[in-house]
């Protein structure tokens, strides 16, 4: 039997989902946008939000708080529906995700910075950089910080981890784009004054 998850409805988490054997969970760009639309019918039916996300090649990060139900219900619910879509795109057998996500509760506001900043960093943190600059990766949340005339998902909230900046930065989504690219001076500082995720 499952343990159950105890779980602070009032937080933010840091989720992870994990390929199988770490093999790939996205194949083709239109994998990406189909869990999107995922996430946008799963918002319809069970409200919640994110600070940020970045869909990798074989995983996934998620900065996130629910409303109503709970995070293992959201969860189970999405990750059932992209299952079934991948499998049958694929002709898939077999689970495609290592285990039951990945949750850890982000206890400060710095915490919740240094994770966004862990979350966004995530395509040029890689042996290869996947681009050269954070904005030109298209599956994540960070091109809706940079640019905000972009339209972006509803379950995205982008008014929140600019007001835990640290004095004395304004308080905006451009002077939060810049403390995410100056990222390795600031993780020491996050780490420091609370934040929760070791980089």
């Amino acid at each position: 039997m499952t343990r159950k998850r105890n779980l602070n409805p009032d937080s933010y988490y840091h989720v992870i989902m994990r390929g199988n054997n770490r093999l790939p969970i996205f194949g083709s760009h239109r994998d990406m946008l189909e869990l999107m639309r995922i996430f946008e019918y799963a918002h319809d039916q069970y409200p919640f939000h994110l600070l940020a996300y970045c869909f990798m090649t074989n995983h996934y990060h998620l900065l996130m708080k629910t409303e109503s139900e709970s995070l293992s219900k959201i969860m189970a619910h999405i990750n059932r529906r992209y299952t079934s879509s991948y499998s049958k795109r694929y002709n898939h057998v077999g689970r495609i995700y290592q285990s039951r996500y990945f949750a850890k509760e982000v206890k400060s506001y710095s915490g919740l910075l240094a994770v966004s900043i862990y979350i966004h960093r995530n395509p040029i943190n890689t042996k290869q950089p996947l681009v050269n600059r954070l904005e030109w990766y298209p599956y994540s949340s960070y091109p809706f910080y940079f640019e905000e005339s972009k339209e972006a998902p509803k379950f995205l909230k982008l008014d929140v981890l600019k007001e835990y900046l640290p004095h004395p930065l304004e308080k905006t989504n451009a002077k939060y784009c810049e403390f995410c690219n100056k990222a390795p001076v600031h993780y020491t500082i996050l780490q420091n004054s609370g934040g929760t995720l070791k980089i």
